[in-house]
């Protein structure tokens, strides 16, 4: 599978940031190949038509919506017409949690690494302007860069990335409050890094250092499940993938994300999703 890096915008700062309008990147959204990237993405679409198969999720693509999209999840475009106008926002993650001085800014913003919820949001036609005016902005300081640029893109940037978190909270009614501790957001960063081998939540506790109770009041608050819900997410998700595009069979895959024996992952699997991985395998290569 193809996996697109990211370049370096060409300004006077290093920036691993850019922006991009629909007539300079078109032509990589109407490709239907499937592949990854290793940045993130927010893709601002005015006009839009088609659909999206992207984290195992069909998105269907209309006028005024805002497209997610984390490092390394599979997509594959389906866009339709001549009139597509869209705006896309790149950046690699050490950058931008560098850029603002938190490691974990890119897991606190929930539209980000999303299993449970959508990867879009649909918006009022007057902020998807606003948002476009923000972008715009930005690209102006990056191409004509002047001595206060990194500090006009950092506030413009930051700007832009919570008002939109808002609106997708408010949306599928999930909490931003930062308050307290920041266990959920190690948590989720945590799953992105060692799902493969680690799938118990004691694995989690000790590499946090705190109890289960404490680990599941923090996800719950700020993601509405429990811990062990996310963290089972987390692995069938990886599953799904590994039967989808790695080519490896049952035996394979259970030994990369070291399952003991391939029963275990087919029984997991089954009790998650009340189906066999052969069955969900022909369904997938069926459309359903």
């Amino acid at each position: 599978m193809r996996i697109l890096k990211f370049h370096k915008t060409e300004c006077g700062v290093d920036f691993l940031l850019n922006v991009l309008p629909s007539e300079e990147v078109k032509d990589n959204y109407s490709n239907s190949e499937i592949y990854n990237t290793d940045y993130f993405e927010i893709i601002v679409f005015k006009k839009g038509r088609g659909t999206l198969l992207l984290n195992q999720q069909k998105i269907n693509i209309s006028d005024n919506t805002i497209i997610f999209i984390s490092p390394f999840q599979q997509r594959q475009w389906f866009l339709e017409g001549d009139d597509l106008d869209f705006t896309v926002l790149v950046f690699q993650e050490d950058f931008l949690n560098d850029f603002f001085a938190d490691k974990l800014f890119t897991y606190s913003l929930l539209y980000f690494y999303q299993l449970e919820y959508p990867l879009y949001l649909p918006v009022d036609r007057s902020e998807i302007l606003k948002y476009c005016e923000l972008l715009t902005e930005i690209k102006t300081e990056l191409v004509t860069t002047k001595p206060d640029s990194v500090h006009i893109i950092r506030s413009l940037l930051y700007y832009l990335l919570q008002k939109i978190n808002r609106q997708y909270a408010q949306q599928n009614e999930l909490s931003i409050d930062k308050n307290g501790s920041n266990y959920a957001f190690q948590f989720k960063q945590l799953l992105e890094k060692h799902i493969k081998e680690k799938q118990r939540i004691e694995d989690y506790t000790a590499l946090l250092n705190i109890s289960r109770i404490s680990l599941n009041k923090a996800v719950k608050t700020h993601f509405n499940v429990t811990a062990t819900y996310l963290l089972k997410q987390r692995l069938l998700f990886e599953i799904k993938n590994y039967l989808i595009y790695s080519g490896l069979t049952v035996a394979e895959i259970a030994h990369e994300l070291h399952f003991s024996e391939p029963n275990h992952l087919m029984r997991f699997f089954k009790t998650q999703t009340g189906m066999t991985t052969s069955l969900f395998i022909s369904d997938y290569q069926n459309g359903s």
